[in-house]
């Protein structure tokens, strides 16, 4: 079984694919934490995501892996765990910036696809049912307005982040949304099988639930 779970950043589609997998007993493969990883391969590198000339030359020396310890997805960089490095605002941008090339996107695409062909799989990202997984099962397109998604990032930072400040928090997410959405390779956008989930007035368990009964068959 594929399902696909695409949508912008910070609506939650990392959070409800993971309960989704869970709920289901299958795998939850965050496509979002590969393009961090590879974002923070380059960084440790001294090239920043943006310089697509230099990241292509270093591609064939980035060694990623995806493994899944207790139920848990780990990103290996040369068989390094670089898990817990990945989700600081420095390494989001690197990764929306990343993303935006071809040969990067193929390399990681290469690995997702093998994933899910040998397992039931929860996939999230920008391009699931578009072009990562077109034949996928199951789509969702989740989403929320800019100002709910800087919300809910600004809480999970506020603890770890004195400086957070939610309206550049805002800024970022929709400038975020630009750079995904204008891509020329494999844009932000809704399959058009993809069901829409607008979360913006809708609580986590609510969105969890209505995905798991669409796929489950439960009334």
């Amino acid at each position: 079984m594929k399902i696909a779970i695409d949508g912008p950043a910070g609506a939650g589609k990392s959070t409800v694919a993971r309960a989704v997998a869970e709920k289901l007993h299958i795998n939850y493969l965050d496509t979002g934490a590969m393009y961090r990883a590879a974002a923070y391969a380059m960084l440790e590198k001294g090239i920043e995501p943006e310089r697509s000339q230099e990241v292509v030359q270093a591609l064939p020396e980035m060694d990623m892996k995806v493994i899944y310890e207790n139920g848990m997805q780990k990103v290996l960089i040369g068989g390094k765990d670089v898990t817990p490095f990945i989700r600081t605002p420095r390494i989001s941008r690197g990764a929306s910036d990343i993303a935006v090339i071809p040969e990067l996107r193929l390399k990681l695409v290469e690995l997702q696809r093998e994933v899910a062909d040998e397992y039931d799989v929860v996939m999230d990202g920008r391009d699931i049912g578009t072009y990562v997984l077109p034949d996928a099962d199951f789509k969702f397109f989740i989403t929320a307005s800019p100002r709910e998604r800087a919300k809910r990032r600004y809480l999970e930072m506020k603890d770890t982040d004195p400086n957070a400040d939610l309206d550049e928090i805002e800024r970022e997410i929709i400038a975020r949304d630009k750079t995904d959405s204008t891509r020329k390779f494999a844009p932000l956008c809704q399959a058009p099988d993809a069901l829409l989930v607008d979360t913006t007035e809708m609580s986590r368990e609510q969105v969890i639930k209505l995905v798991a009964e669409r796929v489950s068959g439960e009334k």
